[in-house]
Order: C-alpha cells, then sequence, then structure tokens
C-alpha cells in the first residue's frame, strides 16, 4: 500500500476567480494560484454580467477579487483562506 511518505493525491476542489483586468489584487491571486499549479477558471465580471450577478448573489459583494473554491467563497486575496481550503503548505 501507499507508503507514510508519498504525497497523498487528492483531487483538487474547482476554483474559480472572478476578476476585472484593472485589479491588480486580482493579478496576484491569480499567479499566487499559478506559482502553486492550480488549476482555475478565471472570469472577467467586467465583460460577464451574468457572472458578476453569481458572484454578487454568492458573496454580498460587489468588489474583486472573489476566489470560489469548491463551494467556499473568499472575497479578496486572503492567502490563509485560500493555503487552508487547497491544502498549500
Amino acid at each position: 500500500m501507499s507508503s507514510s511518505n508519498s504525497k497523498e493525491t487528492k483531487r483538487q476542489p474547482k476554483v474559480v476567480v472572478f476578476s476585472t483586468p484593472s485589479c491588480p489584487w486580482c493579478t496576484r491571486v491569480k499567479n499566487y494560484l499559478k506559482q502553486h499549479r492550480i488549476l482555475f477558471k478565471n472570469v472577467d465580471v467586467s465583460r460577464d454580467r451574468k457572472a458578476a450577478e453569481d458572484m454578487v448573489r454568492r458573496t454580498g459583494q460587489q468588489g474583486v477579487p472573489v476566489v470560489l473554491i469548491g463551494s467556499r467563497a473568499i472575497v479578496g486575496f486572503d492567502k490563509n483562506k485560500i493555503d487552508r481550503y487547497l491544502n498549500i503548505h
């Protein structure tokens, strides 16, 4: 079976980043996810009104970035929550 040293391969939850092109924190959060090889879908809420409405409905917030990890929404670049929800060490 697996040894205690082997890394457990857990499926990554679905990650969606709601952002705008002019948002510096959006760029930072996307770079952070790329740095940790986290696959994510970027949604530009300045171009997609339905996505923007969905983001507001889920979070009550109009600000970006919003990172959706599975069913949990993180408003802003909250590295601690991102690390915890994605099990990044």
